[in-house]
């Protein structure tokens, strides 16, 4: 028994020494108790620390073991002092608003939180949020902003009585050395988010006075839903292909009508850009599916694997249509890929058949929207007006598109299952989605 002792007496000791060489780092004397501000720069210290040792991690997230040896230093004496408490606030909106500065935004932090963190470290992240756009002006936040903020409940719940800290813990019925890991984890992955572009503008530099992006009409939009979620329940094959066929044939209409409506304004619709995040498994096929719904919008896009989402530009009507048909569409692509079966009991052969139907059904369905897209413009009442229109158009998209991502270039998927393969594009037949919106490529 002594020796164990000794070893457990002299692991302590060290991590004492340890603890206290950290603070002497961040410029706490051994001999008083930390500023805000010194908190703060400790708390994000610890965070930068977890985020270094799990970012070479499969799936890059803060070290669980790092967070929670400094927040059981930072707990202490078991109570969270005020300098904790504010320190706390103070290092999570520096740490937020680099990110937001870096091109993130409320739905794409929340989605990569849900991806790597468990609900006290998400629920910590989404007060944040909360927290930072108390400040500003609703008129001088952007409307997707506020939008992604409703669907997310990003709300100040917690009074003013006292720091958000000890309310959130005590809501959740966290120890404060609980309530602080969690926090260093928000953190840490918070600080791996890498830059990238900025799509939408940041709150406080929104102009209430601008032009606000033509959407499409919430009426057509409406009628649209409606069929396409008549689609995604039926079990009836043939039935699905025609509501989703009407749905298609009545964005086109809409979508033609538009574009030489906005030829003749004098103000353009000018391109956007939007991000749609990917579940697992398959998201470069399902990215892949995006990219043709995509590029029969006349907008194009491009996937960022390592976080899995697909970000994708165009005008703001255009978006709204990518957005809404591709999600419809990858709900039937997976529903008619585990209808399809497999004959193979492996799993490593299940998942390849998997794959090889997913890319075969995009591959299969791109084919189709461009066979459509030709019959729909030769079929319109003056396609020899609209074509130049869809040519300038896709040239402001190609521009905006470039601009954003200069970088960009093509990546292929390997496909090792012919079964998968001819199951897929056998599928994307049967989907029969053959009118679509226009596109000049």
């Amino acid at each position: 028994m002594a020796k164990p002792n000794r070893k457990h007496r002299a692991a302590k000791q060290r991590a004492q020494q340890s603890d206290a060489e950290f603070w002497a780092s961040v410029g706490v004397p051994e001999d008083r108790q930390p500023t805000v501000a010194e908190f703060g720069n400790a708390l994000m210290t610890a965070a930068m620390q977890s985020a270094q040792s799990g970012a070479q991690s499969k799936t890059a997230r803060g070290d669980v073991a790092v967070a929670k040896r400094f927040g059981t230093l930072f707990a202490g004496d078991g109570s969270l002092r005020p300098e904790v408490e504010h320190g706390t606030q103070l290092a999570g909106q520096r740490v937020l608003a680099r990110v937001f500065e870096n091109g993130w935004l409320p739905a794409d932090v929340a989605q990569s939180a849900q991806r790597r963190l468990d609900p006290f470290a998400i629920g910590f992240i989404t007060d944040a949020v909360a927290a930072y756009i108390r400040p500003f002006a609703p008129v001088t936040v952007d409307e997707t902003w506020l939008t992604q903020l409703r669907e997310l409940n990003a709300e100040v719940w917690w009074t003013d009585a006292s720091p958000h800290l000890s309310q959130w813990a005590a809501k959740h019925m966290l120890t404060p050395a609980e309530a602080l890991t969690a926090v260093i984890e928000a953190l840490a992955l918070l600080m791996l988010l890498p830059k990238m572009e900025l799509i939408r503008p940041l709150p406080g530099t929104a102009r209430p006075t601008a032009d606000i992006p033509h959407h499409v009409d919430e009426k057509v939009l409406g009628r649209v839903r409606g069929l396409l979620a008549k689609a995604e329940s039926t079990s009836f094959p043939e039935e699905a292909e025609a509501l989703s066929a009407k749905a298609q044939e009545l964005m086109t209409k809409y979508a033609l009508d538009r574009v030489l409506v906005d030829a003749d304004t004098a103000v353009p619709d000018l391109p956007g850009a939007r991000r749609i995040w990917l579940d697992t498994p398959y998201t470069d096929a399902k990215a892949l599916l995006i990219d043709v719904v995509a590029n029969a919008n006349r907008s194009r896009a491009i996937f960022f694997a390592e976080w899995g989402f697909v970000t994708i530009v165009g005008d703001e009507g255009d978006l709204d249509a990518v957005e809404l048909l591709s999600t419809s569409l990858l709900v039937q692509a997976t529903r008619a890929m585990i209808a399809s079966g497999n004959a193979a009991t492996d799993a490593a052969r299940r998942r390849v058949f998997r794959k090889a139907f997913l890319v075969a059904y995009a591959t299969r369905i791109g084919e189709r929207l461009a066979a459509a897209t030709a019959a729909t413009i030769a079929e319109s009442v003056a396609p020899e007006r609209l074509l130049p229109v869809l040519a300038s158009h896709q040239l402001v998209v190609d521009t905006a598109f470039d601009a954003l991502f200069p970088q960009a270039r093509n990546r292929g998927i390997a496909i090792r299952s012919a079964e998968g393969w001819d199951a897929g594009r056998a599928a994307a037949d049967r989907a029969r989605l053959d009118s679509r919106r226009p596109l000049d490529r």
